[in-house]
């Protein structure tokens, strides 16, 4: 079992260039709906991947800490991500008037790599 910083780090750094990846692939197969659509897709994946981003930098940006520190930081990230998640979807189904399924659809499937991330954790 992987538990150091470091190892942290890679993983949340794979976990997010995977969401970017998966996104993009979703976002072009929304292209042949229009562009808006494709936009959408990856608008809605594009915000889970920068919400993850936050996280990790909110748990691995400094050094060793305390197991409540660690704790803190863990739900601090945890209510920032969810945070940038709600007013990234308000900025993108409301203030830009983007088609909400294309949106929810690059949601889900830039959620799915973190899941597989968080498998590939556990499993070590």
């Amino acid at each position: 079992m992987q538990n150091s910083i470091a190892a942290g780090r890679r993983l949340a750094f794979r976990v997010v260039f995977a969401q970017i990846g998966v996104t993009t692939v979703v976002a072009a197969g929304f292209l042949f709906a229009g562009w808006r659509s494709g936009l959408a897709a990856w608008c809605g994946g594009f915000v889970v991947a920068a919400a993850t981003a936050v996280l990790a930098l909110r748990l691995f940006a400094t050094g060793p800490a305390p197991a409540g520190m660690v704790f803190a930081r863990l739900i601090v990230g945890n209510l920032l991500k969810w945070s940038v998640v709600a007013l990234g979807l308000y900025l993108t189904m409301v203030k830009a008037g983007l088609p909400g399924l294309p949106v929810i659809c690059g949601v889900i499937a830039a959620l799915l790599p973190q899941l597989l991330g968080l498998h590939e954790s556990w499993t070590r």
